[in-house]
């Protein structure tokens, strides 16, 4: 517990590297406890923050000019920390891939000034296999230290629900997971410095991984369950909420609804999923099932209001 312990006592600094809508509110709440130093390749981006200027609006002008972080784009400064928490987005490609060069960036930026004893931790979602398989090479590579020697990794999924000032990294349970038990508990005691729900710990860091990537697709699914219960019904001249609260009268239907998917998370991370599922040689059927009912929702609803405008007698133009 000797990180862990610095830490605390202000001997050692914590890094939150990528500064978004999950990077900030995360920096800012450990700056109460702990000294943060908050790094975003994005100048301008510090320096609204440093003048206060919250672009993500998750924290705020005054919760901005009250903490305590450290905001640099100078990589060099992570030289001053040796527990460091990825916090970049995970987009996916055009062809819907995942896109990796966040993830891979930072660790890059990382690696270059990367010191003995430190532990990296990535939030980001990513497939099951990425941390230890495609960050740690690099890691290792542009660091000179070895996995497990040198420095330990861990994966701690961030469940930040973007504009809900209800469930806040504080009160949500946080799912810790690490290389092995010493630094599993240095991971679980830093994040319990501020996570009042309290730490799960998973059995190794591809379970956290995998779970992460599944609750956004489990959502993805039920919400495409719901979209295509409301195009049958709306064919059938039946009203849909009419139903779904029917439905409800009994304690174990799940309360789901109609409506368009999007976001950062849940029309993105179950490609994620896909992608692993088929390159070990799995082709999925669910999940790629309701994504497309769910990315083909706008266009029922723009053809449908269409119809209605014309049902009664109102000008369409374009």
């Amino acid at each position: 517990m000797q990180l862990y312990k610095e830490i605390k006592e202000g001997r050692e600094s914590l890094s939150v590297i990528g500064l978004g809508y999950v990077g900030l509110p995360l920096a800012v709440e450990f700056s109460k406890k702990v000294n943060v130093i908050g790094f975003d390749i994005n100048s301008s981006k510090i320096e609204n923050y440093k003048n206060g200027i919250d672009v993500t609006n998750e924290v705020g002008s005054e919760g901005l000019k009250k903490s305590k972080v450290y905001f640099t784009s100078n990589e060099d400064d992570l030289k001053k920390s040796r527990f460091h928490i990825v916090a970049v987005p995970t987009p996916i490609n055009s062809d819907k891939t995942p896109d990796l060069k966040p993830v891979v960036g930072a660790s890059e930026v990382i690696g270059r000034n990367l010191t003995q004893g430190s532990i990296v931790v990535y939030e980001s979602t990513v497939y099951p296999g990425v941390t230890e398989e495609v960050c740690v090479p690099i890691l290792e590579r542009l660091s000179g230290l070895k996995c497990g020697r040198d420095f330990k990794v861990g994966y701690s999924p961030e469940r930040i629900n973007p504009g809900d000032k209800v469930h806040t990294v504080t009160n949500i349970t946080k799912i810790v997971s690490a290389m092995d038990e010493e630094s599993l508990e240095e991971v679980a005691n830093v994040y319990s410095l501020i996570v009042d729900a309290g730490v799960y710990r998973a059995e190794n860091i591809k379970v956290a991984e995998a779970a992460k990537v599944i609750e956004n697709s489990q959502r993805d699914i039920n919400i495409a369950f719901m979209n295509e219960l409301s195009i049958i019904f709306n064919k059938m001249g039946i009203d849909t909420k009419s139903v779904l609260k029917a439905a409800g009268t009994k304690w174990n239907f799940l309360n789901f609804t109609p409506g368009l998917v999007g976001g950062h998370c849940i029309g993105v991370d179950p490609y994620y999923l896909t992608y692993r599922a088929e390159q070990i040689g799995y082709n999925p059927q669910v999940i790629l099932a309701g994504r497309r009912i769910n990315d083909s929702m706008g266009k029922y609803i723009a053809e449908n209001t269409v119809k209605q405008l014309i049902k009664a007698d109102k000008q369409i133009k374009g």
